[in-house]
C-alpha cells in the first residue's frame, strides 16, 4: 500500500487491508488533523481493500467530521464501488468521479 499527497488530497494505491491498516490510519489521521476543508482520497490506484481497510476509511470519515472536514472519495474502482453500495456506505460517504467499469461485449450499430 502507498499513500502520497498532502492534507488536501491523498492518492491511495495498492492494497488497503489488515497488513497496511495501521500505516494507512496514521497517514489519513495525520492528513485530517493537518488541514482544513475537504480531504480528497483518490482511489484510482487502489487494487483492493478488505473489511479492515474499509474500517480505516470509515474511521477517517468520522475523524474528519469531528474536525469540521469532509472526507471525499474520488475515482473509486468499480469493484469497490459495488461494495460501498452493498454495504450502503455510499449513502454515508461523499463519493465523486467513480471509475467506470469497462464495457465488454457490447456491440453498437453505426
Amino acid at each position: 500500500m502507498h499513500i502520497r499527497g498532502d492534507h488536501a488530497e491523498l492518492v491511495v494505491g495498492g492494497r488497503l487491508d489488515v497488513r497496511s491498516a495501521a500505516d494507512a490510519r496514521t497517514a489519513l489521521h495525520g492528513a485530517v488533523d493537518a488541514g482544513e476543508g475537504d480531504l480528497v482520497l483518490d482511489l484510482a490506484e487502489l487494487e483492493s481493500w478488505d473489511a479492515t481497510g474499509l474500517g480505516v476509511i470509515m474511521g477517517a470519515h468520522r475523524r474528519a467530521g469531528r474536525c469540521g472536514r469532509r472526507l471525499v472519495l474520488r475515482r473509486v474502482p468499480p469493484q469497490m464501488q459495488r461494495l460501498l453500495v452493498a454495504t450502503r456506505l455510499h449513502r454515508i460517504l461523499a463519493i465523486e468521479d467513480a471509475v467506470a467499469a469497462p464495457q465488454v461485449g457490447i456491440l453498437t450499430k453505426p
